[in-house]
């Protein structure tokens, strides 16, 4: 299992690190964080925050954002009023919630008012917002938690930890080495790598997979309304597809969902096999 290294800047779990790193992201730095199994980047709502983070990983600057919140903070993210009749909203929530005591998940619904425009995209007609959290037993809700009570927003904006076109990242060294050095970027390292896979056994250390819910994808073999994985990611399409039926879904991959599950990052063996700093 990989331990804290020296040059992970501060470490979830302490308070005091995570006031710190809450407080800066509100002053305007971004954040790269444990996010369940894997590393995230979180900053400001703010469209100018959101075009910095974007540069960053070589992302076009107009690119429509993904957002994040706590837990209890999820639902008011959605608008629950424009759900296709379909899909009843219990049975929409009650997956969600089954969902995030597995672990890191995204769903794109119908967008909530307070959700801006460069954070949301409209698809097949309705204003639609992705929301990718880390699940409720990761410990990077606390730090959600401090910097939404600093920025007053109830919500962030995230994305994954890694340049364009690479995966992200799940170990904090590889994270301290990619964006360490970069201004305007505070490291908040999980203080055991490996104890934060563990925690997540059904997940791939890859980006979330993402199901929506803005409109019906037809009816299911089962004649069980459809949800469309939007995106193949950490949880297998076949475990989405069990819980899903368990709640009265079927699941329907959207086309670019279909193929392989993404591979998670390699290290290279010196970085990889290097014996934990001593603290």
């Amino acid at each position: 299992m990989t331990t804290l290294r020296e040059d992970a800047e501060l470490v979830l779990g302490d308070d005091d690190a995570v006031r710190r790193a809450a407080r800066e992201l509100g002053e305007g730095r971004a954040v790269v964080h444990g996010f369940a199994n894997f590393y995230a980047l979180t900053a400001r709502t703010d469209r100018e925050a959101v075009a910095r983070v974007n540069r960053l990983k070589g992302r076009p600057d107009g690119r429509p954002g993904s957002v994040t919140t706590v837990p209890d903070g999820i639902p008011g993210l959605f608008d629950w009023t424009r759900l296709p009749a379909e899909l009843p909203r219990r049975q929409v929530r009650s997956l969600m919630e089954e969902l995030y005591e597995l672990g890191p998940f995204g769903f794109r619904g119908p967008a909530a008012d307070r959700i801006p425009g460069h954070l949301s995209a409209e698809l097949d007609g309705v204003r639609t917002v992705r929301v990718i959290a880390p699940g409720r037993h990761c410990p990077s809700n606390a730090f959600l938690a401090a910097a939404q009570e600093r920025t007053g927003t109830g919500f962030l904006f995230v994305t994954s930890a890694n340049r364009s076109g690479e995966p992200p990242h799940w170990r904090g060294e590889g994270a301290v080495r990619d964006f360490g050095h970069e201004p305007g970027v505070r490291v908040l390292a999980h203080a055991d790598d490996g104890a934060a896979r563990l925690r997540h056994p059904y997940h791939a250390p890859v980006a979330t997979s993402v199901v929506s819910f803005h409109r019906a994808a037809g009816y299911g073999r089962a004649g069980l309304p459809a949800l469309t994985l939007e995106r193949a990611g950490s949880l297998s399409a076949e475990h989405i597809r069990s819980v899903a039926a368990n709640h009265g879904f079927a699941l329907v991959p959207a086309a670019g969902a279909i193929g392989a599950p993404p591979q998670a990052r390699t290290y290279v063996p010196s970085a990889a096999s290097a014996p934990p700093a001593e603290r």
